[in-house]
């Protein structure tokens, strides 16, 4: 495991996180496209626990690399269905953000497959 590897993936667990605990407060940075895109609030602790869940895979993956493995590909599938939901309402000015998380993610991802 290479210090690239770790740092990436400590800094891209906190990234996720950041957004896990923004979203779980009801930011409304994070809530605001939300609505617009029509989730309904009753799934927003689900997509919470959800990016809380895979940051702290990311972790535990340094020390477990199948769980680290798991968490990255399902933090893959969440951005991008996020990125598919904003292709679906035509909100083409907010698609860059979900993938500022899928990309750290994919590469932490990589980086991990290759150590």
């Amino acid at each position: 495991m290479s210090v690239a590897h770790v740092v990436l993936t400590v800094v891209t667990a906190l990234w996720v996180g950041f957004s896990g605990v923004s979203l779980a407060r009801r930011a409304e940075f994070v809530t605001q496209p939300l609505v617009e895109y029509g989730v309904p609030r009753s799934w927003w602790a689900w997509l919470a626990l959800a990016k809380l869940a895979g940051a702290a895979g990311l972790l535990v993956g340094l020390a477990v690399p199948a769980i680290g493995v798991a968490a990255a590909v399902a933090l893959i599938l969440y951005f991008l269905g996020a990125v598919l939901t904003t292709l679906r309402v035509r909100s083409y000015k907010t698609m860059p953000f979900p993938l500022l998380y899928l990309a750290p993610v994919a590469v932490t991802l990589g980086l991990g497959l290759a150590g």
